[in-house]
């Protein structure tokens, strides 16, 4: 009450504490794309081309006439093979399509974690290269695991092979290339500590 009998109202001023906001959590960088539709496009475009190309050497060449095409250097010949690339181990024909069918498993694997594009057109080649073959170890004479291979690629004095062997050889190539720089399949680019980012 004022001094004149009146009736006042007192308002308490309240000092408002500031309140710092709290701070959005810092957003974590976007996961690197998943490279399978890559690995699989590779391995599409191997299998297809080297179940094209044994189709076609099947039917339009004769064993053990060879079809020059840069003199006797380079030329089609017909060869069915029961070893592995470059008609190796030709004894064990079922082992090695044991160990093509294991391969093939580890890739799929290994495809939950990609990232890494060049370590999956390397995966990519072998896994299209190693299908190519275990198609004729599983359906070509004389039977199942022990088919034989389709060659008809002769270069002067290397052993005849098909577009599988090749791309299964590259592909393997291009890995063991990445690992000793460093390059992994589940990181876009070098592993810490190995002086890049790792992308």
């Amino acid at each position: 009450m004022g001094d004149d009998g009146s009736v006042t109202d007192e308002t308490t001023d309240s000092t408002e504490t500031a309140v710092d906001p709290v701070p959005a959590p810092e957003s974590e960088p976007a996961p690197a794309p998943r490279r399978l539709g890559l690995l699989l496009s590779v391995a599409a475009v191997v299998l297809t081309a080297d179940v094209v190309t044994k189709v076609l050497a099947v039917k339009m060449l004769t064993p053990g006439q060879p079809v020059p095409i840069i003199g006797d250097t380079v030329t089609w010949t017909l060869v069915r093979n029961s070893g592995a690339a470059f008609s190796m181990a030709t004894s064990y024909t079922w082992v090695l399509t044991l160990i093509a069918s294991s391969v093939v498993l580890g890739i799929i694997w290994m495809s939950r974690r990609l990232v890494s594009p060049w370590w999956a057109l390397g995966l990519g080649m072998i896994l299209g290269g190693a299908l190519g073959n275990l198609v004729d170890r599983f359906f070509r004479a004389p039977g199942h695991l022990q088919g034989h291979v389709v060659d008809f690629l002769s270069i002067g004095w290397w052993p005849v092979f098909n577009v599988a062997d090749p791309a299964v050889v590259g592909g393997a190539i291009l890995l063991v290339t990445l690992s000793v720089f460093g390059f992994d399949f589940d990181v876009v680019g070098r592993r810490a500590g190995n002086g890049a980012d790792n992308g």
